[in-house]
């Protein structure tokens, strides 16, 4: 009976450490989001972009739209 009183009490005092353990966990993550919090416009600039990928289709479309931009510019030019 004695040994379980001894476990029983180092629970306890286990689960006080942890406890202590856990509070201090969460004051680090309040305190950091306190950090992202001021700045996370700037955190979320930072942050690389994946790049999107334009089917062979649309690269032709934009081609062409600015190929005919740029005649559009030239032929102005050129009656100038």
């Amino acid at each position: 009976m004695v040994e379980i009183g001894n476990v029983i009490a180092q629970l306890r005092q286990e689960r006080s450490r942890t406890q202590k353990e856990l509070d201090q966990l969460d004051a680090a993550i309040v305190a950091l989001r306190a950090l992202t919090a001021d700045h996370s416009a700037t955190a979320q600039a930072s942050r690389p972009r994946a790049r999107r990928k334009l089917s062979a289709a649309a690269r032709k479309r934009i081609s062409e739209a600015q190929k005919a931009r740029w005649a559009k510019i030239k032929k102005r030019k050129a009656a100038a």
